[in-house]
């Protein structure tokens, strides 16, 4: 089985974060609140968008 890559990556320095689907403050979705735990990523439910602590970044440093 093939595993489909997530529509964008975000890389960031925080290990608990939201998405919001849009950048911009445009349409996006519901504002969904994520904490990464020691894998060092998360991917929103919504837009897939996965989120990646920065090197260096330990999860559940509070920044």
């Amino acid at each position: 089985m093939d595993v489909i890559p997530p529509p964008e990556t975000i890389v960031t320095n925080a290990s608990r974060l939201f998405c919001d689907g849009d950048e911009r403050g445009g349409d996006g979705h519901p504002r969904v609140w994520m904490q990464m735990d020691a894998k060092g990523y998360v991917d929103c439910p919504y837009c897939d968008r996965r989120f990646v602590l920065a090197a260096g970044t330990v999860a559940g440093d509070a920044h």
